[in-house]
């Protein structure tokens, strides 16, 4: 088991970054390009989403990044301590956005959920929003 925890500053100008890292912590399990580049999108949309919806843009806060490779898998958590969703399973559906005028899609969640092999939304209004993602690296059989 290998973990790695990682407090950013809640910028988006941090998004590359922690992209990167993500896709090159989970390089020991031998992804495919294509599990990489889905890991790399669905962290990226939890990530904005934390900046942009959590923090409202906000200066001077935070973003919690937890990861753990382990048989075969690679396990991230990223949260926010900021506003909460106050309807988790409305705001997980496609489409929806509390942020129309600034041209957000509303795809976040699904693009996580397409992507990840499991997704799951934790979240309270006022104390903030935790995203857990797992994606499973087929090991090839020799």
């Amino acid at each position: 088991m290998n973990k790695l925890y990682i407090k950013i500053t809640a910028d988006l100008s941090n998004d590359a970054f922690i992209r990167s890292t993500v896709a090159a912590f989970c390089v020991e399990l031998n992804p495919t390009v294509e599990q990489i580049e889905d890991i790399k999108t669905a962290v990226s949309e939890a990530f904005t989403n934390c900046v942009i919806h959590g923090y409202e843009n906000s200066k001077g806060n935070y973003v919690y990044i937890d990861l753990c490779v382990d048989d075969g898998k690679l396990s991230i958590i990223i949260s926010d301590g900021g506003k909460g969703i106050e309807n988790v399973e409305k705001a997980m559906e496609p489409f929806f956005t509390t942020k129309p005028d600034e041209e957000r899609s509303g795809m976040g969640f699904t693009l996580m959920k397409t992507f990840m092999d499991e997704m799951r939304v934790d979240s309270t209004p006022g104390k903030g929003t935790t995203v857990t993602m797992v994606k499973i690296i087929a090991k090839e059989v020799a």
